[in-house]
């Protein structure tokens, strides 16, 4: 049997911090492959590989469309690409976001297992949501290894819990654990073929079923895939999403959709107030009467509207309160 050589590493809140202590106690002749996925907005101009560079002995790169997988090394996703497996090379793409994540976890899970089967050890670290569970349990189903980070021990410990409530994982550790951890089970020999571990964690393959939601990402149909242990939506463009992931996109596309309505709508009232100044001074009182309506009904569209953006409900007609809008800012421009 080979011993497992392919460490998949997913990461997205507190993950910095977890990374630079995990690499940090791995030696420089491991005989292994690491891949690394840490969430990060698309925008964002990342240091990731410089920083892990400086705390660990193994070489740290971003990683290279095409370039072959060699052990010892350590390959770090690209912003805004995904960072996907291939038989025995490294894939950067840029595809649809997993999610709301470009580059995301689930995407180098599955293609690794897909790839190298019982060769794999994926490994969840702090994060939010539970971005990775569907991943780690394609990595189980493929005959490879689950690690988790205790998630008492992480900085967010969402995406770890959530690996351990749905995946049979092998190990969850704390931090400081988990490098000799990894050093013990790349000398291990796999623990069974593919088939065989497939068969024993409750693998096989599942019918998408169509489902009655959009995708928030582009509007398409979203096809329902559940098999027992994970339920993940996915759109014919490759939007993917497990129910968390999919009720925090509609909740953002929620608050883009009201910010817009809101801009639009005071808009309107400031027209209003200066076409009724306009026929005020040019004393006309029926466009006057006219104008000043609209003003009073965009000035109540305005307040529901502010009460949904702020969660506050309320009477006067309001119909209650969408989901918070953590924090973020409305939108400029």
């Amino acid at each position: 049997m080979p011993e497992p050589d392919i460490i998949t590493i997913g990461a997205s809140a507190g993950g910095v911090e977890a990374l630079i202590v995990l690499l940090g106690g791995l030696p420089g002749d491991l005989p292994a492959s690491l891949f690394v996925v840490l969430h990060l907005p698309p925008t964002a101009r990342s240091m990731l590989a410089t920083i892990l560079g400086r705390s660990t002995r193994l070489q740290v790169g971003v990683a290279v469309d095409g370039e072959p997988i060699e052990r010892g090394r350590v390959y770090v996703a690209p912003v805004d690409n995904h960072l996907l497996l291939g038989d025995g090379v490294v894939r950067v793409v840029h595809s649809a976001r997993e999610n709301g994540h470009r580059p995301a976890v689930d995407p180098l899970f599955r293609t690794a297992a897909a790839a190298y089967g019982d060769r794999v050890i994926g490994v969840v670290l702090s994060g939010m949501r539970d971005c990775g569970t569907a991943g780690l349990m394609d990595v189980k189903r493929c005959g490879g290894i689950a690690v988790v980070q205790d998630p008492k021990d992480a900085l967010f410990s969402e995406m770890p819990q959530s690996a351990l409530d749905n995946v049979p994982v092998d190990h969850s550790v704390p931090l400081a654990q988990l490098a000799p951890l990894l050093m013990d089970l790349v000398q291990q020999e796999a623990g069974g073929a593919p088939a065989e571990r497939r068969a024993a964690t409750g693998g096989g393959t599942v019918d998408a079923i169509e489902s009655d939601f959009t995708c928030p990402g582009c509007g398409g149909n979203l096809v329902r895939r559940d098999d027992g242990a994970t339920l993940q939506f996915r759109c014919k463009v490759g939007h993917r999403y497990s129910p968390e992931g999919l009720e925090d996109e509609q909740a953002s596309a929620l608050d883009a959709a009201l910010w817009i309505a809101l801009r639009t709508i005071e808009d309107s009232a400031a027209l209003a107030r200066r076409m009724a100044a306009r026929a005020a001074e040019r004393n006309q009182p029926l466009l006057l009467a006219l104008y000043e309506e609209r003003l009073r009904v965009a000035e109540e569209r305005g307040t529901l509207v502010r009460r949904a953006l702020l969660g506050t409900g309320g009477g006067n007609g309001s119909t209650g309160s969408a989901r918070p809008t953590r924090g973020r800012l409305p939108p400029t421009g």
